[in-house]
C-alpha cells in the first residue's frame, strides 16, 4: 500500500464499504465487480479486499478488534498476538511508568495492550504508511499518541519504560516480499543501539525472534522465551525495572494458564538424568526448549533424558494441572527396527496403515520415509525416529492428550 492509496482508505465513505464487505474466495471476483459497478476505482478496490481478507485472517492475532482495525500483510504477519501483548503489557506497567516509548510499534498491537491496561504510551513507527495504520487502530485509546519517526532520533530521557521491536526484515514492512534479515546489526535499530538505551531509560523490554542466539543476551539481561497454543512467538528481552531475575526462561501460554521455567531449576549436575524408556515419550514445548530448559523438567515432572543430546523426555506417569503445558505426551506402544522394510513389516503386522512421523536426532527426510514405507490403509499412529542413549530407534507410539 502507497500513500495515495491509504489516503484513499481512510476517506470515511471507503471505510463504511469495507466495514459492508463478507469477504470469501468465492466471492472475490464478484464483490471486486461490484465495488467496480460503484464507481472505486481499481486500486482502492483491491485495497479494500485485501483489507477484507486481512481483517479475517487477524482475528486469530487480534480477535474482534480485528473487525475495526487495517493492516499491511507482512505488519499482520509480525504483529503481536494480542494475549502475548497483555502479558508484556503487565509487566511494563507493573514498574509504574509515567510514559512508555513504544518505539517501532507496527500496527499497534502492543501499544494496544499498553493503552488499554491504562498507560500512557508514545508509539513511534519508522515507515509512514505503517504510522498511520497504527494511528487509525489505536484511535480510541485518548492514552496513546502515535508518531512517524525512528528510534534513533527519540529524546530517550523522557521515556521511564521502553518497548522495542526491531524491524528484522528488508523493506519497508507493507508487503510479504521483505526478506528476513539474520544479523541483528542490520536490524532497525540494531541490537546493539537496543542494548544502550538501557544506559538511559530505568527499564527496557525488547522483542526479537525466538532463534536469537543465546550469546548475543548481555549478562544481567533476562531472556523469555515464549510460546502461545504450541507456537513459539517471540524471545524477550528485560533490562531494569521490567526485569524479574536474569538468566533464560521460558514462558509457555495455553490451555487458560500459564507456566514459566527458569533456568535456575536445571539440575547442577546436567549430565546426569539419562534413564530406561518409561511408559510415555514427552515432547517439551518449543519455548523450553529453545530456551535450553529441557533438563529443568526431568526432577518437578519425574522425567528423565532419552539421550544428551535430545530434547526427548521420557517416564512413567502423565503430567497434571498447569504442569501438563510443558510437554506434549505420546504413548510408547513399542520399539521397532529401523531398517525401511523391518519397519514396513512390522507396522503392517500391526495393522498400522498412516503415520505421522517425528524426528530428532535422526538423519531422515520424513516424506521420504513415508514414501518408501507404501503402507496400505489401516489405523493411524506417530513413529518417532530418535536415539535411546547413542542407539537409534524407532518409537511406535499414539498421542496422548493432556487436557
Amino acid at each position: 500500500m502507497d500513500e495515495a492509496t491509504l489516503a484513499q482508505l481512510l476517506d470515511p465513505d471507503a471505510l463504511t464499504l469495507l466495514d459492508g464487505i463478507e469477504y470469501s474466495p468465492a466471492a472475490e471476483l464478484a464483490l471486486a465487480g461490484r465495488l467496480r459497478r460503484d464507481g472505486v476505482s481499481p486500486e482502492l478496490a483491491r485495497e479494500l479486499l485485501a483489507q477484507a481478507q486481512l481483517r479475517q485472517e487477524a482475528e486469530a492475532k487480534f480477535g474482534p478488534f480485528a473487525d475495526r482495525m487495517l493492516f499491511t500483510r507482512d505488519g499482520l504477519a509480525q504483529a503481536t498476538r494480542l494475549s502475548v501483548a497483555a502479558h508484556h503489557a503487565r509487566r511494563l506497567l507493573a514498574a509504574e511508568p509515567a510514559l512508555i516509548g513504544d518505539l517501532g510499534c507496527g500496527l499497534g498491537g502492543d501499544t494496544m495492550a499498553l493503552g488499554g491496561l491504562g498507560g500512557t504510551v508514545l508509539a513511534v513507527d519508522a515507515d509512514p504508511v505503517t504510522a498511520a495504520l497504527a494511528a487509525y487502530n489505536l484511535r480510541s485509546l485518548d492514552t496513546v499518541t502515535v508518531e512517524q519517526g525512528t528510534a534513533e532520533a527519540q529524546d530517550l530521557s523522557r521515556f521511564d519504560v521502553l518497548w522495542l521491536d526491531p524491524a528484522r526484515r528488508t523493506g519497508d514492512g507493507r508487503t510479504s516480499a521483505a526478506r528476513r534479515l539474520t544479523d541483528p546489526e542490520s536490524f532497525s535499530p540494531s541490537l546493539t543501539w537496543a542494548f544502550s538505551t538501557a544506559e538511559a531509560v530505568d527499564g527496557v523490554g525488547v522483542k526479537l525472534g525466538p532463534a536469537l542466539d543465546h550469546e548475543l543476551v548481555p549478562a544481567g539481561w533476562e531472556a523469555q522465551w515464549v510460546s502461545e497454543s504450541g507456537d513459539v512467538v517471540e524471545v524477550a528481552l528485560f533490562h531494569g525495572s521490567v526485569r524479574r531475575r536474569p538468566g533464560r526462561n521460558a514462558l509457555v501460554l495455553g490451555r487458560g494458564s500459564a507456566l514459566e521455567v527458569h533456568e535456575s531449576q536445571v539440575p547442577a549436575d546436567d549430565e546426569d538424568g539419562i534413564g530406561e524408556l518409561g511408559d510415555y515419550l514427552f515432547e517439551p514445548d518449543g519455548a523450553i526448549v529453545r530456551a535450553g530448559l529441557v533438563t529443568a523438567l526431568c526432577e518437578p515432572l519425574g522425567m528423565r533424558r532419552v539421550s544428551e543430546r535430545i530434547a526427548y523426555l521420557t517416564g512413567d506417569a502423565l503430567p497434571t494441572g498447569t504442569a501438563a503445558n510443558a510437554v506434549r505426551a505420546y504413548e510408547i506402544v513399542d520399539v521397532l527396527p529401523a531398517g525401511i522394510k523391518q519397519l514396513r513389516r512390522a507396522l503392517v503386522q500391526r495393522g498400522i496403515g498412516k503415520v505421522v512421523i517425528k524426528k530428532r536426532g535422526a538423519d531422515i527426510v520424513p516424506d521420504q520415509v513415508r514414501r518408501q514405507l507404501k503402507l496400505p490403509g489401516g489405523e493411524s499412529a506417530t513413529l518417532v525416529f530418535t536415539r535411546l542413549g547413542e542407539d537409534h530407534v524407532v518409537l511406535l507410539t499414539q498421542p496422548v492428550s493432556l487436557e
